[in-house]
């Protein structure tokens, strides 16, 4: 048994990891030759500025007064350059924005695992094509180009990072030491021969990386009047900026102007999906090599926001975002990025129409170029018959076909068991399934003879799956935070916490003290992670950052919620309510709006299901009744009470199944991990630290987790089910899933579809494996004792 357990991991360990080597190899390839236009380039120098986090809408559209928040980019889109819209793909990220701007490719898959901090591969960019590149900003973005580049040509400037405070009271001061700088910086070139010298050059890029507009989105709402007052002083700063090139280098009309934006930002001030407010950006060009505005009477566009921004009567140019970079190369002159997809948007130049087609030609060219140095490393390694398409439709119909579903008891048993796994598969792609299945759950003790032998119970039962079954029809998180919901959620969690106390003060054993002291001790600190998520919101509205003694009670909180459980009585019902008292804590702080209530009533519905699981086994006659109040939870099971297998075991695992996958997608979905809400760790801290931020994040998406695993230890411990057994049986459930996506898993498209069919896959694969995980950490917190004196010790029942 242990072997084939042993064995079965070990093959889907295999699986797991066979999905990253193909789909998490980079597939960038180094030694094509450059590529660059022979024909003499219209500019001398390219100025990029990129104003992170900004939406095309917010910039275009007129306020309430019917003025534009930035009158210069407004004036040069009507009387100087070319405008439209940049259309990002995800993730609507920083990073991937940035190096598809001026790498011209999209993310890179191999980041995943490489993290923000470093180039994944070695990778060419306008930047490390120049001649020179001086850049200004944000020390998470310009190091990677600088990186990356070849030589000593590419310069940066940047500020410390604990500037990017999302607390800070004005994060518009990102920008204007932008623009100080480079001020400075032309100053000081005036005086310096060799500086003023490499300037005067050609093929030279000046890059300014503008971070406060994406900063005031997180920190207040791209609706707040801090987002947009930010914009009107970018563009007073880009006006400066623009005039010292042009008085500087005497107007001498070689200058090119681009102003655009790496990625959106979602009305409730996140980044990272593909909504229109992410990944529609803006893009306005002026000065050498651009085409002057253009005035038309139609537009291809069918949307109602030319007529909303009044911008209908001048021609709209919409690109890639990668497209931008062989804009910006052609403009200049120098060689294309080798590992660039991005197409020449010819619109936008105003040169011959032999540049043109030159320009185009060498494009081309520079992207065959890829294509054959793909295709030779792919036949390198690949067998000769094998280098053919895969016919993958014939394959999904013959296992369909071969899938099919004669009718008997255990056949109709096993319809519904398998119709309850479509559910589960649907259910990644459509939240709302969740609640079919859960609204099914409600009527189950109906069906059976539970209801005559327990109507409390099965009341109960229905009651709390109906009211589960409510979340997933819900926004997911972080789209309508709502503090008082928060704080809702905080008092309900006190007024169960008072009925515990009340019971707890009637007893009368040994253990009763010591008891009431851990729980006084928890509902402390409930109420003190209400005080924290209230008075941090009130700070932050009053631009007075995040309080030091509010991130120190924070902090605290999330490192007791680990331990001051096992210091409660091992018995079932205390145990598993001390634990949900102290992780309830921790989600408090991390929560924005509706979700710090899914983890209390999926903790209700757990106990009853514990309750409910007791009744189903005694009505088979197993074993008899016990008070979950007189059940301990134990480090070491006698083995021998172990069980067989009943086919009302198969029902428990998908119970068990069903709960996790509800525990996850009950409020989220996978986006909303990519695009998760800062406002969400502001207790904790609010100066940008992604890999702080993500864990904390993770965190708060395995409590739900955690409280399932803690309560099938209960249904494990009172039914007496081997945790071998129930592997074996999540293993075939997780393995049917699997092979659905399988045939699923996608490698054409946007990030964002690619990403997620690999997700799935990956999830559902690694599902045994996330369970031996959480059976361990839920075994560490029901069955070991701390005392408050002396030293440690465990139960035994």
């Amino acid at each position: 048994m242990l072997l084939f357990f042993t064995l079965g991991l070990l093959i889907h360990f295999v699986f797991f990891a066979s999905i990253f080597d193909i789909y998490f190899t980079s597939p960038l390839v180094h030694g094509m030759t450059p590529q660059f236009t022979p024909l003499p380039p219209p500019a001398r120098r390219l100025v990029l500025f990129v104003a992170d986090g900004l939406r095309a809408d917010t910039l275009y559209e007129l306020d309430e007064n019917g003025t534009s928040r930035a009158p210069f980019i407004r004036n040069i889109i009507m009387h100087e350059g070319s405008w439209g819209i940049s259309h990002t793909r995800v993730p609507t990220e920083s990073r991937p924005g940035h190096v598809a701007l001026i790498a011209g490719f999209y993310e890179d898959v191999s980041a995943v695992a490489k993290g923000w901090k470093e180039n994944p591969v070695e990778f060419d960019s306008l930047f490390n094509e120049s001649k020179y590149t001086w850049s200004w900003g944000s020390p998470d973005i310009l190091p990677m180009f600088a990186k990356g580049a070849s030589g000593d040509h590419v310069y940066t400037y940047s500020y410390d990072a604990k500037r990017e405070d999302f607390g800070a009271q004005d994060a518009t001061k990102l920008d204007t030491w932008v623009f100080d700088n480079v001020k400075d910086f032309f100053r000081h070139a005036r005086n310096n021969q060799s500086l003023f010298s490499k300037i005067n050059e050609e093929k030279i890029v000046f890059f300014l990386h503008l971070l406060g507009i994406d900063t005031n989105g997180h920190a207040h709402r791209p609706s707040s009047r801090d987002y947009k007052d930010n914009i009107k002083k970018v563009d007073d700063g880009v006006k400066e900026i623009v005039s010292m090139f042009n008085h500087f280098y005497g107007n001498d009309g070689k200058t090119t102007f681009i102003f655009t934006s790496d990625h959106g930002m979602t009305d409730w001030g996140s980044h990272g999906a593909g909504h229109p407010s992410e990944t529609l950006t803006p893009l306005v060009t002026w000065g050498a090599g651009i085409n002057y505005p253009q005035r038309v009477s139609a537009q291809q566009f069918d949307d109602s926001f030319l007529k909303e921004w009044r911008l209908e009567n001048w021609k709209r140019l919409d690109v890639n975002q990668a497209d931008i970079a062989p804009l910006m190369t052609s403009l200049i002159g120098v060689p294309f990025p080798l590992n660039s997809v991005g197409i020449l948007p010819v619109d936008y130049l105003n040169n011959t129409d032999l540049f043109k087609a030159e320009s185009m030609f060498t494009n081309a060219v520079q992207i065959l170029e890829q294509f054959k140095v793909k295709m030779t490393q792919k036949k390198e390694v690949t067998l000769p018959f094998l280098f053919t398409p895969f016919k993958f439709q014939v394959v999904q119909d013959l296992v369909t076909s071969l899938l099919t579903y004669p009718l008997s008891h255990f056949v109709g048993y096993l319809l519904v068991f398998t119709l309850g796994i479509e559910v589960l598969v649907l259910s990644f792609f459509y939240r709302y399934m969740l609640t079919a299945g859960l609204t099914a759950f409600a009527v189950w003790p109906f069906l059976t003879r539970l209801w005559t032998r327990a109507k409390v119970t099965s009341l109960s039962w229905a009651f709390f799956s109906v009211l589960l079954a409510v979340f997933p029809l819900m926004p997911v998180v972080g789209r309508k935070p709502d503090i008082s919901l928060v704080m809702g959620a905080g008092l309900l969690v006190l007024l169960l916490s008072l009925c515990v106390v009340t019971s707890l003060m009637k007893r009368k054993d040994s253990f009763r003290k010591e008891e009431l002291l851990v729980h006084l001790l928890q509902v402390l600190s409930t109420v003190l992670s209400m005080y924290v998520v209230y008075s941090t919101q009130s700070s932050l509205l009053r631009k007075q950052g995040l309080p030091l003694m509010n991130q120190i009670i924070s902090w605290a909180t999330l490192a007791s919620s680990l331990f001051v459980p096992l210091l409660s009585s091992p018995a079932v019902f205390q145990r598993l309510f001390s634990i949900l008292l102290s992780l309830m804590s921790t989600y408090l702080l991390l929560s924005t709006g509706y979700e710090a209530v899914f983890p209390l009533v999926l903790s209700c519905l757990m106990f009853v299901w514990i309750n409910i699981e007791q009744e189903t086994l005694q009505q088979s006659g197993v074993c008899c009744k016990q008070k979950l109040t007189s059940i301990q939870f134990s480090y070491n099971t006698d083995i021998t009470q172990f069980r067989q297998l009943y086919l009302d075991d198969i029902r428990r695992a998908f119970f068990l199944v069903f709960f996790l996958v509800t525990a996850f997608f009950g409020t989220g979905n996978i986006a909303s991990i990519n695009s998760f809400d800062l406002a969400s760790v502001y207790c904790f801290l609010t100066v940008f630290s992604p890999f702080m931020m993500g864990a904390l994040m993770m965190w708060k998406i395995l409590i739900p987790f955690v409280l399932v695993m803690c309560a099938f230890e209960a249904v494990q411990l009172t039914t007496q089910l081997s945790s071998k057994s129930l592997f074996l049986i999540v293993l075939v459930i997780s393995d049917i899933m699997a092979l659905h996506f399988f045939f699923l898993v996608k490698d054409y498209g946007s990030w964002l579809d690619i990403g997620t069919s690999i997700s799935h896959y990956v999830i559902v694969m690694s599902m045994t494996i996330f369970l031996v995980f959480l059976n361990g950490l839920a075994q560490l917190l029901t069955t070991k004792k701390l005392r408050l004196c002396g030293k440690p010790k465990s139960h035994f029942m």
